[in-house]
């Protein structure tokens, strides 16, 4: 089951691949706050920081779970 909704095409890309994307993006956005409070630049709070890692974490852990559905099959 949770294959078939991790390949499920949406524009021509399985899910899957959008989750990676959002997740990287993610990353990189996080990586962004962090590094820019870590220089003194307080425009975005800290706690964004930390919301974004737990979105991070999220999404890095479904897009795992539905890559590995293929191999797992589950």
């Amino acid at each position: 089951m949770i294959l078939k909704i991790a390949y499920t095409l949406i524009l021509g890309l399985p899910i899957v691949a959008y989750l990676g994307m959002l997740a990287l993006l993610s990353l990189f956005s996080t990586a962004t706050i962090g590094y820019l409070n870590f220089k003194g630049n307080t425009k975005i709070p800290f706690k964004w920081h930390l919301r974004l890692a737990k979105l991070t974490i999220f999404l890095a852990l479904v897009h795992a779970l539905f890559a590995l559905s293929a191999y797992l099959g589950f």
